[in-house]
């Protein structure tokens, strides 16, 4: 009987789908602290829904940043899906495919 380093299929399929279906979530500078100081982070997600409750189980002050305490969008962020406002095109309801980029993008004001 022969032993292998291998991952067993299961997890191997496993890790393959987490790959398979990430999403890079851009985190802008004001708001990295409550990252964990990234800039981006790597989550798997379908929907721009899904990738905001990654957000609010792994890093809830952020999530906190960008939603309010109804789950919507707070109206000084905006958020693209490549470069697309998600506004524009189905909400948070928004489809994403593996490899999109969504981008948190407050708005900024000044005089």
């Amino acid at each position: 009987m022969t032993h292998s380093n291998a991952e067993p299929p299961a997890r191997a399929s496993a890790a393959a789908a987490h790959r398979s279906t990430s999403v890079t979530i851009r985190v802008p500078a004001p708001l990295r602290e409550y990252a964990g100081g990234a800039a981006e982070l790597s989550l798997p997600a379908t929907s721009v829904r899904a990738a905001l409750e990654q957000l609010e189980r792994h890093h809830p002050s952020l999530y906190r940043s960008v939603c309010d305490e109804t789950g919507a969008l707070r109206r000084h962020v905006n958020l693209f899906v490549n470069l697309a406002n998600v506004r524009d095109r189905h909400g948070l309801d928004t489809a994403l495919a593996p490899g999109d980029i969504v981008t948190i993008l407050p708005a900024v004001s000044g005089g």
